[in-house]
């Protein structure tokens, strides 16, 4: 699965040059377990932030300028976040950036890293760090399908319960993005037990 996702990359590879003309971005490590059945590796952020606070997120943040690349902004804030050294991420390539709530926009970057590392969330930023299996998503056994109106256009996205997180909104929407058009998974917006909600 990893070398699939690999090779595809290479193909849909995007850019992690900073666009001058919005200055306003941020990144995110999609990192994924080097293992038969990948995992990947989500945060909770803690209830006390200001922002997105309580939700399920990958460990991410604001480009700052010694961040010479966005690659840099997702592997600085990942080593802060949960402990992971950039020297243990093999960074396989990026995917294409999306716009959060605020018109920031984020650059997702994806890399795998060993199952076996020691992780441990920073208290001060997050309440848990964990691992969800690839073929949990592919399954798609969703909660119900989110949908949101940004500047007068419709975008989707499933939500999901693993134990006791829900994965929802931006973090699901962008995963399931990957994983379509890499993995071929044809996770829809129709699902058969899913109802929409609407915000």
């Amino acid at each position: 699965m990893l070398q699939k996702l690999s090779a595809l990359l290479d193909h849909f590879s995007y850019s992690l040059d900073l666009p001058e003309t919005h200055p306003r971005q941020a990144a995110v490590l999609i990192a994924l377990t080097r293992e038969a059945d990948p995992q990947v590796l989500l945060t909770l952020r803690s209830t006390h932030l200001k922002r997105h606070s309580g939700e399920v997120s990958f460990p991410g943040g604001w480009w700052e300028p010694g961040d010479e690349t966005l690659a840099d902004t997702a592997l600085r804030e990942a080593h802060e976040e949960v402990g992971l050294a950039p020297e243990n991420v093999e960074v396989l390539g990026t995917w294409r950036s999306r716009y959060a709530r605020g018109g920031i926009r984020v650059q997702p970057v994806v890399g795998v890293i060993s199952p076996d590392l020691p992780l441990t969330a920073s208290p001060d930023e997050l309440d848990a760090v964990f691992k969800v299996p690839v073929s949990f998503f592919l399954q798609d056994p969703r909660l119900r399908t989110d949908v949101f109106t940004r500047d007068g256009v419709e975008q989707w996205a499933p939500a999901y319960q693993f134990g006791e997180f829900e994965i929802w909104g931006f973090t699901a929407g962008m995963l399931v993005d990957l994983l379509n058009k890499t993995l071929d998974a044809r996770i829809g917006r129709l699902h058969p037990s899913a109802p929409e909600r609407r915000y």
